[in-house]
């Protein structure tokens, strides 16, 4: 409990009450409600809006870590019975009515971005589609979901009977995503009927194209699972498509977010470093430390990229703000995204490595990139981000657009606030962190969890009785970690998926150069 109980500067006493019982009234209230939901019908309250369609505990498997991170061992036994007992990839159908039950995770869906086994809005569907039942797609990265739970391997209060039911579970998901991978080009479909093992892209997409954020968000899981498994299939997908792209030409060093997986050209050429990018350029970085710092070539990706998107993307406001805008076609639309505010930690994380002696200049950028979505939160009524703020037409990060001033419990601000923190322990990013904790408390909880907000700029609250799953996964864990010891999950042994689900360094075999060999 200590850990939440810090007095920095004029931040106040953090009342353990407040905060540490955060997620374990949100964890109990659903595991409480899991063995409830019924089979094809859809349950609502405050906060929690779940179509079940045969498929229940999403919110338990991807709550999993940050209930044992937290020391809640009784609730996470509890999960893992759950797991054992009910965890089905065979069970269901989708209704097109309920959304498309996707179990994915999307941080390039335009809609909700980082998705973790949520039910999309129907608007993610074209009109005419329809879901014939008995069929669950299931994006490739959802076997985030379960080699995530990989990392109790390595820690010994996990019981040996445990680390067989996840890495059985891992290992059975990961087979199952194989077929995904069986393109022209080896970049994966963003979909894949598990039933028949025929994979298809969004309908959406340009051109039929895979999304940069999700072929390019799975280097990590499948490296991982190659080492769980002894199978070295899994790291081969991913090399593959490192290599697919190390072929094409980058339009001014820069990776557009659409490529085809049958000709394996890009599609629309619009460049983001928020949905439908973001995760990609993480996962180059990660992919490195994950490494112990052996994969040369995906720190050389990393630099290059991040060198492109400075000279490219980034911007300062008139009024001195540092933002990463987007870019279409060559041309620059000055909108920042929330998803993109995870920019500022992932390029914290880099610094110490960074070439040329860089490394100041590179935390000097996340220190601004932070500064810059807090603002987005600062100046808003209900002090929540929007999910997009712009920096045009006289105005700096606010969102103009209605469809853009929505709040979905997302957890990008405060995890760029938790790396700044770890690697300046500069007072003012607990502020923040703090800051947050109180709207969230004051504007998002409601009788039965937490909810987003429709507007941010409103005076009062209209919440979408939604509560995400990444609320638990990601944004809880983040502020957790944010006012924790450093030791407490220390990066030099850890590194974050792009869900906040901690995989271990695969640490190097002495007089070797290659962490990431498969035996």
């Amino acid at each position: 409990m200590d850990r939440w109980c810090h007095q920095q500067g004029h931040l106040d006493f953090i009342d353990s009450t407040t905060l540490l019982l955060l997620p374990p009234r949100l964890c109990r209230h659903y595991t409480q409600r899991a063995d409830e939901l019924n089979m094809g019908r859809e349950q609502q309250q405050h906060a929690y809006q779940i179509s079940t369609c045969g498929l229940k505990g999403a919110t338990i498997v991807d709550a999993l870590d940050t209930l044992y991170i937290m020391e809640m061992y009784d609730e996470f036994e509890a999960a893992t019975d759950w797991v054992v007992k009910n965890l089905d990839f065979n069970m269901g159908s989708v209704s097109p009515h309920l959304g498309h039950l996707t179990w994915v995770t999307s941080p390039g869906s335009p809609h909700l971005g980082h998705l973790t086994w949520v039910t999309s809005p129907v608007s993610a569907l074209s009109h005419s589609e329809t879901v014939s039942p008995k069929r669950i797609f299931i994006h490739p990265g959802a076997v985030n979901l379960l080699v995530k739970t990989a990392w109790t391997s390595d820690i010994p209060e996990v019981t040996e009977s445990e680390i067989q039911v996840f890495r059985k579970k891992a290992v059975e998901l990961g087979e199952k995503l194989l077929p995904a991978f069986k393109t022209p080009t080896g970049i994966p479909w963003a979909l894949l009927n598990m039933k028949s093992g025929i994979g298809r892209n969004w309908p959406w997409a340009s051109g039929g194209s895979s999304i940069l954020a999700e072929y390019g968000t799975l280097h990590l899981e499948f490296m991982h699972l190659s080492k769980l498994s002894g199978n070295p299939v899994y790291a081969e997908k991913v090399m593959n498509i490192r290599k697919a792209l190390n072929r094409l030409d980058k339009p001014s060093g820069l990776y557009p977010n659409y490529l085809n997986p049958n000709s394996g050209q890009w599609g629309q050429h619009h460049v983001s470093v928020g949905g439908l990018g973001d995760s990609f350029y993480e996962y180059l970085l990660k992919a490195w430390l994950m490494s112990d710092k052996t994969d040369e070539e995906g720190k050389k990706l990393y630099y290059d990229a991040l060198q492109a998107i400075e000279k490219n993307l980034m911007r300062k406001s008139s009024g001195g703000l540092t933002y990463i805008a987007e870019w279409k076609g060559g041309l620059l639309e000055h909108k920042m995204g929330h998803l993109t505010c995870f920019a500022g930690g992932m390029i914290a994380l880099g610094a110490d490595g960074a070439p040329d002696q860089q490394t100041g200049h590179h935390m000097e950028l996340a220190a601004e990139i932070t500064r810059t979505c807090h603002e987005s939160y600062a100046r808003t009524n209900l002090k929540l981000g929007p999910e997009a703020f712009r920096f045009d037409g006289g105005v700096e990060a606010i969102a103009t657009r209605q469809n853009e001033k929505y709040f979905i419990l997302r957890p990008e601000v405060i995890e760029t606030y938790m790396y700044m923190w770890r690697f300046t322990h500069d007072p003012k990013y607990r502020q923040w962190g703090w800051e947050a904790v109180q709207a969230l408390e004051q504007h998002c909880r409601v009788e039965g969890g937490y909810s987003g907000v429709r507007d941010v700029y409103a005076s009062n609250p209209n919440h979408d009785d939604v509560q995400q799953s990444f609320y638990l996964a990601e944004t809880l864990k983040y502020l957790y970690l944010l006012f924790s010891e450093d030791d407490h999950l220390p990066f030099e042994h850890w590194v974050f998926n792009t869900e906040a689900h901690p995989l271990p360094v695969i640490k190097k075999e002495p007089n070797s150069n290659q962490a990431n060999e498969v035996e």
